[in-house]
């Protein structure tokens, strides 16, 4: 499913769609570390699950400055995201797991590339995103090694 997160012309409303995204990507993290057998890969994933809290935070410290609403919690989409683990836990293991977290990285990493390219992001503050899109597509390489491996 892609995501729209990003796009928004209004400077406000995306900052608000990223905390969003972030905190269902959070409770993905969550769900995905108490499936996991493997410790090894369990703890990078708590490893990844900081980087989330780091873009939490940034993007919470940008709302402040930019006046955009904080939401608490994530929305609906949090069920899709969480689901995704539930289920592939249910049919797979390890490897199912990481593929479906792999798939959940690829509506972060399409996020992230929006706002980098979204012209209503002021070039002061793309930094955060470009940063963002990094650590998401090497979270996505290592879920994708690591699921063809288990």
């Amino acid at each position: 499913m892609a995501t729209t997160v990003g796009t928004s012309n209004d400077f406000g409303k995306l900052i608000e769609n990223f905390i969003l995204l972030e905190h269902d990507a959070i409770a993905a993290y969550d769900e995905t570390a108490k499936r996991l057998e493997d410790v090894a890969r369990r703890a990078k994933v708590e490893d990844f699950r900081q980087d989330h809290l780091r873009h939490l935070q940034d993007l919470k410290e940008l709302a402040t400055r930019h006046g955009a609403t904080v939401p608490g919690e994530g929305d609906m989409k949090e069920i899709l995201t969480t689901g995704k683990v539930k289920l592939a836990d249910m049919v797979g293991g390890d490897g199912a797991i990481l593929k479906a977290m792999a798939t959940n990285e690829n509506d972060t990493i399409s996020a992230y590339q929006h706002a980098v390219d979204n012209a209503a992001v002021p070039e002061s503050e793309k930094e955060l995103f470009r940063r963002g899109l990094s650590d998401e597509q090497r979270h996505k390489s290592w879920m994708d090694s690591e699921a063809a491996a288990a």
